[in-house]
């Protein structure tokens, strides 16, 4: 059955959309970047006309995030320097895939502990994302996680560079919902988990 078109705008009417998996071929992909971490790729692709278009892909390992909560409502936000925006911002805890075989979800614990000397006895998927799909295959995964308990002293991880002087709040969710819509965070796995959580708890 074909959708409807809007009545008096470009487009069709549809009650629900979702992503689906597409792939154009790759007629050459040469490798410009690697260190470990990402690898930046020139893929020339071919249209379903036939025509060729040159792609700069970066192709970073992928990322988790933990929207943690304490028993009062008060969620853990950490400040940290990024040198790429010349900024501190302010965000959930974080981090990259960057163990062999990974679980995400064990990401995510693994970060919790390493970045914030938290773990939690419960955990639940919050989103994915696809971070920045013009040119980048990362994909995000945030989780909520809950009933925390402290690292003990001698099981913690000394951090290093950025993380050394990391700063620790935690504030009310509703504030940190408020401080989203008024631009005061900015990052964006931070923004949509908070604002995903809002959402998800309301309903």
């Amino acid at each position: 059955m074909t959708a409807p078109h809007h009545p008096r705008l470009p487009g069709l009417l549809a009650d629900t959309v979702a992503d689906a998996p597409a792939g154009w071929p790759v007629a050459r992909a040469t490798t410009a970047f690697s260190n470990g971490y990402l690898d930046v790729t020139l893929d020339t692709i071919v249209d379903p006309g036939g025509e060729e278009h040159e792609r700069v892909i970066v192709r970073p390992h992928g990322a988790v995030a933990v929207l943690a909560l304490d028993e009062d409502d008060r969620i853990l936000l950490v400040e940290q320097y990024r040198h790429a925006v010349g900024q501190r911002l302010v965000e959930i805890p974080a981090g990259t895939l960057d163990v062999d075989g990974e679980h995400p979800a064990e990401a995510a614990a693994r970060e919790l502990a390493e970045e914030a000397d938290i773990v939690a006895a419960r955990w639940k998927p919050l989103l994915e994302l696809t971070a920045t799909p013009g040119y980048s295959t990362e994909r995000w995964t945030a989780y909520v996680a809950q009933d925390l308990e402290a690292v003990p002293d001698a099981e913690r991880t000394e951090r290093e560079a950025e993380e050394a002087d990391m700063r620790q709040w935690w504030v009310p969710f509703d504030q940190a919902v408020g401080l989203v819509l008024d631009g005061k965070i900015t990052d964006a796995l931070t923004v949509a988990a908070i604002l995903a959580w809002a959402v998800r708890r309301s309903s």
